[in-house]
């Protein structure tokens, strides 16, 4: 069984930055796409980045206007999501989730929320004008 655990959120000023991690454990972390998702309030969740281990990655380039960095540290099983230039609009809950990849690295895949096996708690990130 996978688990993802979020950590790094918190409260921050316009301009500022944060790191989010996604630690994963349970099955072989190099299987794995892990993505990143955010939820603001009132609103539908959104794909924010994914990546994969050979290190091919995609962001969401409306919202995060490359602002927002993914990587990945296999040896410590952990992807991380570096959000700089924070704006308000980026306040929201910020999941992580991981699907078994298949072998196809495409949009219609990485985008698909239902496509995601496991998904963190969550992590709240507040960003104050």
């Amino acid at each position: 069984q996978v688990q993802l655990v979020e950590s790094g959120g918190g409260l921050v000023q316009a301009g500022g930055s944060l790191r989010l991690a996604c630690t994963f454990s349970g099955r072989a972390f190099r299987q794995f796409v892990v993505g990143w998702f955010r939820q603001a309030p009132a609103k539908e969740r959104d794909f924010v980045a994914a990546i994969i281990d050979d290190g091919r990655h995609s962001y969401n380039v409306d919202s995060v206007k490359g602002r927002f960095t993914i990587s990945r540290d296999s040896a410590k099983n952990t992807v991380y999501l570096q959000m700089d230039s924070l704006e308000p609009e980026d306040t929201a809950d910020y999941y992580c989730a991981a699907y078994q990849f298949g072998g196809i690295w495409a949009g219609s895949h990485y985008r698909d929320q239902s496509r995601y096996q496991y998904w963190g708690q969550g992590t709240q990130v507040t960003v104050s004008s």
